[in-house]
């Protein structure tokens, strides 16, 4: 059975909202944490409910909302989140009040508001809808679960239009405590990681930058002309145990679905500038991605558990474009897709591959790991 991409919409640390350009005007960063460039909520939210509502909720609302819009308003079946962290904002006010009024004439909005799965409740309520609504807090499986629940809805008929996405924020408090964790990278004046996956200062070193993001897709099992691509398959692996592993694992997962590597017309993997983390990267492009074209996309969202929506968005356009924006392109010296445009995609003379294929983008394949313990692998095609 066949599943579509019909719409979706993202929050990111890029401007990626709204019907913007795609990618043409990348955002750097100084420091080590990226931050979502916000849009106007007030003509996507009624006023009244705005100021209720915390950052993270106005985040995924709006994504939802905006990837409704661009499906002419089609009323879900099912909304499916994904979540790590939650509503880190309203915990951390909570618990701070706990502490400064010593348990005492508590408000409850902000425990209330604290649940993962506020986002999810707070997108029914405004579309009114009723049906299956469910949130997934699975760490950095959190948006695959998610994504696979929508998939299992549709292939058994449950539903025809299943809107599914993922939601992360980064606080001050939250980044601290990361960063004493080990997780982000302490010193700052970087300005973030670049295509490579490394610092362009020379920063490749433990830890990486924090990110944060909402993006959401409305899927279907009925093609339209409208569609961004198809969405094949995922599957997800836990603490393998070495790089030959994960070989096997992505080797098994080409297989299962008839296709080989050579099938693939683009990579997306999530290098972050983590020097242990970014290694896993680094031997699967000398070793079974040898001889494939591959981006990475942390450099423009920053890393946080839910990460592989922003490379699902990324994804989507690519294949409905037909073109690779310049701010992820990997390989300089290949010139293997140009769309005429200089400043947007990577320059070259020849439109056809070394090996006389043509540089049609198809297939993409997304593999993401996050601290090398969710391993997740996302197939799309063009329609």
């Amino acid at each position: 059975m066949s599943i579509y991409i019909r719409a979706t919409a993202s929050i990111s640390p890029q401007k990626t909202f709204g019907r913007v350009p795609f990618l043409t005007e990348p955002i750097e960063y100084t420091g080590n944490r990226l931050t979502c460039v916000e849009p106007d909520y007030k003509g996507l939210i009624d006023v009244k409910l705005i100021r209720r509502m915390s950052r993270i909720i106005k985040m995924g609302v709006a994504a939802a909302s905006e990837c409704l819009q661009e499906a002419g308003g089609v009323s879900p079946d099912a909304i499916i989140t994904g979540t790590a962290f939650g509503c880190l904002e309203d915990t951390g006010l909570f618990l701070t009040r706990i502490i400064q009024q010593q348990e005492e004439m508590l408000s409850p909005t902000a425990f209330i508001q604290s649940t993962h799965n506020t986002v999810g409740g707070q997108i029914a309520l405004m579309l009114q809808c009723h049906h299956y609504n469910n949130t997934f807090v699975h760490r950095g499986f959190s948006f695959e679960s998610a994504l696979l629940d929508g998939m299992m809805l549709l292939q058994e008929k449950e539903a025809s239009h299943v809107l599914v996405g993922s939601v992360d924020e980064i606080t001050d408090s939250s980044h601290a405590i990361l960063t004493r964790f080990g997780l982000y990278k302490r010193l700052p004046g970087s300005k973030g990681v670049d295509s490579e996956g490394v610092d362009p200062k020379g920063f490749d070193s433990k830890g990486t930058l924090a990110g944060e993001g909402a993006a959401f897709f409305l899927l279907t099992d009925q093609p339209s002309a409208s569609d961004y691509a198809r969405f094949d398959a995922i599957t997800t692996f836990y603490k393998p145990h070495d790089i030959r592993d994960i070989q096997d694992q992505i080797s098994s997962f080409l297989t299962v679905h008839s296709i080989g590597i050579e099938d693939i017309d683009l990579i997306i993997t999530g290098n972050n500038g983590d020097t242990k983390g970014d290694t896993i990267y680094r031997q699967l492009k000398q070793t079974i991605f040898s001889r494939s074209d591959s981006i990475h996309y942390k450099n423009l969202c920053g890393e946080y558990p839910s990460s592989a929506s922003f490379a699902l968005w990324l994804a989507a356009n690519i294949i409905k474009t037909g073109a690779v924006p310049a701010a992820v392109y990997r390989d300089h010296e290949d010139n293997r897709f140009r769309d005429g445009n200089d400043d947007l995609y990577q320059e070259g003379n020849d439109d056809r591959h070394q090996d006389g294929k043509s540089n049609a983008i198809r297939r993409i394949l997304i593999y993401n790991h996050y601290q090398n313990i969710h391993h997740s692998l996302l197939l799309l095609s063009a329609c």
